[in-house]
């Protein structure tokens, strides 16, 4: 059982090394043994694919987070004040907008984004405003929110919270910015 599970991960990590061969020259010149035959060789093969799975790994998991970064149309929240000061914009001029309370660690964040970012293409009157929960500036205002998901979207129409979604439910996200802003 366990020299399959060892075989398995022989095979998997050859075939990493064959995919990540143009971006990491110097793994190339490994070669894996065939079927491992003493301890120190089972080590040194293990630890080649693992070392092999880690940077293929870090490549795709670098990839990944870039499409978290907010799309043009969207604006960025840096501070509990500047959100304060874009809530009360908000209120005051009974303004349309979605509050996008996100983390770039965030899995459905980084799924349901980019729907956002064509969201606000197709809503141009409707500001789309993007905070990140872990910026240190902007704690104090999650809690009396009550933010303890994400991602969270607040829909504010004529300056009144009009709806919320928790989680990335895309059928719901556009059933509720049709409903609101069309």
């Amino acid at each position: 059982m366990a020299r399959s599970s060892i075989l398995r991960s022989l095979v998997l990590s050859r075939a990493m090394l064959n995919r990540v061969r143009p971006f990491s020259n110097h793994l190339t010149s490994h070669s894996f043994p065939s079927p491992p035959q003493s301890h120190s060789s089972l080590f040194a093969s293990v630890a080649a694919a693992t070392i092999a799975s880690s940077q293929l790994s870090l490549f795709h998991h670098s990839r990944s987070l870039s499409s978290a970064s907010a799309p043009s149309d969207v604006v960025l929240v840096n501070s509990e004040k500047e959100f304060n000061d874009i809530l009360r914009k908000v209120q005051d001029n009974s303004l349309h907008a979605i509050f996008y309370f996100t983390a770039v660690w965030c899995g459905p964040c980084r799924f349901i984004s980019p729907i956002i970012g064509e969201l606000s293409k197709k809503y141009p009157h409707v500001t789309t405003y993007k905070i990140d929960i872990d910026q240190e500036e902007i704690q104090g205002t999650l809690g009396k929110l009550q933010i303890t998901s994400v991602p969270t979207l607040h829909f504010f129409q004529n300056g009144k919270k009009a709806d919320e979604l928790i989680g990335a439910d895309v059928a719901r996200l556009n059933h509720i910015t049709e409903k609101l802003f069309k």
